[in-house]
């Protein structure tokens, strides 16, 4: 399934590697990082009427991404939100690959065990969409 990211003929993303720096991505990597997941999100979000009690956003820390949904808190002070992981991604240097991850009810990140690894950002999201074990959407 085409995720309406990369034009006709364009290259996929592969992130590259500085000898030494602890930081794995470039700032225009984590541009394209941004562009590449934001399009993902803003394709599935839910329909504006519905968005102030649930949501899909995502955020980028160093080099990871994890997308998330966004409810309004049951207990909590009007306006309150909670956040609910769905999958987290982080790019391995060492390894030039993104390593996918999922949260258990333990609420720790584990492996994604179809697919524990992806090579570029366009992969991981494909890995996210097909879900083949139902562990990101359900």
């Amino acid at each position: 399934m085409g995720f309406g990211m990369r034009g006709a003929g364009s290259a996929p993303i592969l992130f590259s590697v500085k000898e030494g720096n602890t930081v794995a991505l470039s700032e225009l990597e984590t541009a394209r990082l941004h562009k590449r997941v934001g399009a993902y999100v803003e394709a599935r979000r839910p329909p504006p009427h519905v968005r102030r009690e649930l949501d899909l956003s995502y955020r980028v820390s160093g080099q990871s991404f994890e997308l998330f949904e966004v409810r309004q808190a049951w207990r909590g002070a009007p306006g309150e939100t909670i956040e609910h992981p769905i999958v987290k991604a982080t790019f391995v240097k060492t390894v030039n690959a993104w390593r996918i991850y999922w949260q258990r009810a333990d609420l720790r990140w584990h492996r994604y065990e179809p697919y524990p690894t992806a090579r570029t950002i366009d992969e991981v999201l494909s890995v996210i969409e097909t879900d083949e074990y139902g562990c990101f959407y359900g």
